[in-house]
């Protein structure tokens, strides 16, 4: 049997187009990154300062002044950015009155989504998200002026600039570009975006939170454009009672979809950005802090947030003010369009990336206990010319070794011991676009389950 299963992989290989057994650059994807305009972000940010304050209980009535404005404002984008596209995007806009310990009296939380349906496989769906509501020191106080400007008009405009840029290509998966609100008062617009996709029955494969992605300059004064974070969680949310314990046995505790996306981010920036490196942090978010991607990670959707390399504080949840010579409050004196544009080009390269992709396999399963050798086992998925084994050490932060299976939905790997390693499976389009590695069990699965997770107290 073990030289049969040698044989079957020698033929495999054998017969496996050269471009199948290593991953395949894209030109597309390194056209999408040449047509980001740095100088619309200004723009967008300019105009989201604008409004004085973006505060989520500020006033929704004036035309020029509050959320309400901004909301309209950035609608009136999505639905300039559609007229060009032909009608392409479609712009809904989720909402929910919501009582909370932020929000003490009934208010009204509005979302502004643009959803670009996908041509093959339109239940599939990649996001990118920011949050247009602003605070300032006192997350209570929605009258002071509160700019904004890098947090989180930054996401915004990555979120806008995606949509300009994207809406001009067709894609096998839908994009969803998500203006969210109420992420100062409890992640409110986050749990309304993660509720709206669960009622659409969406099959949610990646989120982008894009949170505080606009400045370089970090609390030290050492500028640092060459660097971003993005954040995953490591064991899932909605993990139940018993896949934690079986997780716990056979491993899995970094190799969440959410750890797995995130991985594939920073492969494509290795591969389509020039002097732009992604870190990849094994959290879900900053330490004792969270953004809207929290939200979808309850709801079991594959989620990851962006953020810059070096935040400056001073400029974060502040009054506007000067202290002792130091500058405090978020305006856009502190944003650098020029890095904004590398993180809008990771962005809009991966959305790209994802939903050229075919699925992410399904069903993944590992056998070879007391075996020398290892088999992986896998269900086809729709797109998917064939699909690549993956597999590395234990303690290796990226896939190191892949093996070619053509279009089988199983492969035996020959001398590779299951106890040393950890294994996973890509899905390969005809035209070498690859989904993200999927680590076996419900541990890796990018298919959400269940219900949502219960919200911890506030």
């Amino acid at each position: 049997m073990r030289a049969l299963s040698i044989a079957l992989t020698g033929a495999l290989l054998a017969s496996a187009p050269a471009a199948a057994q290593t991953v395949q650059e894209q030109a597309l994807l390194h056209q999408l990154a040449t047509e980001i305009r740095p100088e619309r972000m200004r723009a967008d940010i300019e105009a989201l300062v604008g409004f004085g304050t973006r505060h989520t209980m500020s006033e929704t009535a004036s035309n020029t002044r509050g959320i309400g404005a901004a909301r309209r404002w950035a609608q009136g984008q999505f639905e300039m950015i559609s007229r060009d596209c032909d009608g392409c995007l479609t712009v809904v806009t989720p909402s929910d009155t919501v009582t909370a310990a932020r929000v003490p009296t009934p208010t009204e939380v509005v979302n502004i989504v643009a959803i670009q349906r996908g041509t093959g496989d339109p239940n599939r769906v990649i996001i990118i998200s920011g949050h247009i509501d602003s605070r300032v020191t006192d997350v209570m106080n929605f009258t002071d002026d509160a700019p904004g400007a890098n947090d989180d008009a930054s996401g915004v405009a990555a979120v806008l600039e995606a949509a300009r840029v994207l809406s001009k290509h067709r894609f096998e998966a839908t994009l969803v570009f998500a203006a969210l609100s109420g992420e100062e008062q409890g992640l409110l617009g986050g749990k309304i975006l993660a509720d709206y996709a669960q009622a659409q029955g969406w099959r949610v494969e990646a989120n982008l939170n894009n949170d505080i992605v606009g400045n370089s300059e970090g609390q030290s004064g050492v500028r640092d454009t060459t660097r971003v974070r993005v954040f995953s969680e490591g064991t899932k949310t909605v993990e139940t009672e018993a896949q934690e314990e079986r997780r716990r046995y056979n491993g899995g505790e970094v190799d969440s979809s959410s750890r797995n996306l995130a991985r594939f981010v920073d492969g494509l920036a290795d591969r389509y950005l020039a002097n732009f490196d992604v870190e990849m942090i094994y959290r879900t978010d900053r330490y004792g802090r969270g953004g809207d991607q929290v939200e979808m990670l309850r709801h079991g959707f594959p989620a990851v947030r962006i953020s810059e390399g070096a935040e400056n504080y001073d400029r974060q949840h502040q009054d506007l003010r000067i202290e002792d010579g130091v500058h405090y409050g978020d305006t856009i004196e502190g944003v650098d369009f020029d890095y904004l544009g590398q993180v809008a080009r990771l962005n809009i390269v991966a959305m790209a990336a994802l939903a050229n992709a075919p699925a992410s396999p399904l069903g993944v399963t590992i056998e070879g206990a007391v075996k020398p050798d290892t088999t992986v086992k896998w269900q086809a998925v729709p797109g998917a010319a064939g699909y690549r084994v993956w597999w590395r050490s234990t303690t290796a932060p990226q896939w190191t070794h892949s093996r070619w299976a053509g279009s089988a939905t199983e492969l035996t790997l020959p001398g590779i011991v299951i106890d040393d390693y950890f294994f996973g499976v890509s899905a390969v389009s005809d035209d070498g676009y690859e989904s993200p590695v999927v680590f076996p069990g419900p541990a890796g699965s990018f298919v959400s389950v269940g219900d949502p997770a219960p919200r911890p107290a506030s």
